[in-house]
């Protein structure tokens, strides 16, 4: 079965609270998953969207295209600049503990990205934008130790 993931990610401010939201549709099937965060940036929400999202599918081996509006996830990785960093240690990089775990889940599916527009009347972008940002406004969000924890 083919399987779609929507995502994106939000934060306020930049570094500031953050969230992220996930629509995944598979046949008839759909869910929706967010979360939000005190302290984060937008490229480790929109980064975390798609981990998270690839986390959620049980089966390995899935054909999963990643629906995104984030050039930094999807030219590191269709533009295979990640690989290279891996292979250099992440050196001068950020969020690397976002891209380990990125790299430990990407090898259990096939994984392909489309780039759309954010912003743009993408009916499924605007949805997981608004539970991205819907996210962010929670109350006692938890940390992003990742992010905090390279203060």
């Amino acid at each position: 079965m083919k399987i779609t993931i929507y995502t994106d990610g939000a934060a306020r401010g930049n570094p500031g609270p953050g969230g992220y939201g996930i629509v995944l549709t598979a046949g008839q099937h759909y869910k929706e998953a967010s979360e939000g965060f005190r302290l984060t940036t937008n490229n480790r929400m929109e980064l975390l969207s798609v981990i998270i999202a690839l986390e959620m599918i049980k089966k390995p081996g899935a054909q999963v295209l990643i629906v995104s509006d984030s050039k930094y996830v999807v030219d590191s990785v269709e533009k295979k600049w990640v690989f290279g960093w891996q292979k250099k240690g992440f050196a001068g990089k950020k969020n690397i503990d976002l891209w380990k775990r990125f790299l430990q889940v990407y090898p259990k599916h096939q994984v392909k990205f489309r780039w759309v527009k954010g912003h743009n009347g993408h009916a499924m972008n605007e949805r997981c934008d608004a539970l991205a940002v819907d996210a962010s406004l929670g109350s006692n969000l938890p940390a992003d130790q990742g992010y905090e924890a390279s203060l």
